[in-house]
């Protein structure tokens, strides 16, 4: 049977603005984007536990951000500008959403490095994400 779908299909409707402050967390989580929505939705907290692979992703992530930030920093100390005022808000939006996204996911995942109050180290699954 083409066409048809086991489940039902979930969809609303966000602003441009909304949509990428969500794919920069999906992003960072590493989740798919399936598993961040029913999480997000049936949890209200979505708590990611880092893999070596999810820390390499953020860090490249990091190191295009430091790039292109000092790109422009050189543009404008030798006046040669060459992105429109849209262009260079739409890059500090794309930065801030990477940056919300990242501290996002290390308080998410401060358990790691945060004792309880007999300093001993809480588990992911204990109730604090």
């Amino acid at each position: 049977m083409s066409g048809v779908h086991k489940y039902p299909t979930i969809s609303f409707r966000i602003s441009p603005r909304e949509r990428e402050e969500i794919e920069a967390k999906i992003l960072a989580s590493g989740l798919s984007k399936k598993d961040y929505f029913v999480r997000s939705c049936i949890y209200n907290r979505v708590c990611v536990v880092g893999k070596k692979e999810l820390v390499y992703q953020l860090v490249e992530e990091l190191k295009i951000m430091q790039t292109n930030i000092r790109e422009v920093t050189e543009a404008f100390e030798k006046t040669e500008i060459d992105l429109t005022p849209e262009e260079l808000e739409d890059m500090r939006n794309d930065c801030l959403d990477m940056l919300k996204a990242i501290l996002w996911v290390l308080d998410g995942a401060k358990y790691l490095w945060q004792g309880n109050a007999n300093g001993e180290e809480k588990s992911p699954d204990s109730g604090n994400c």
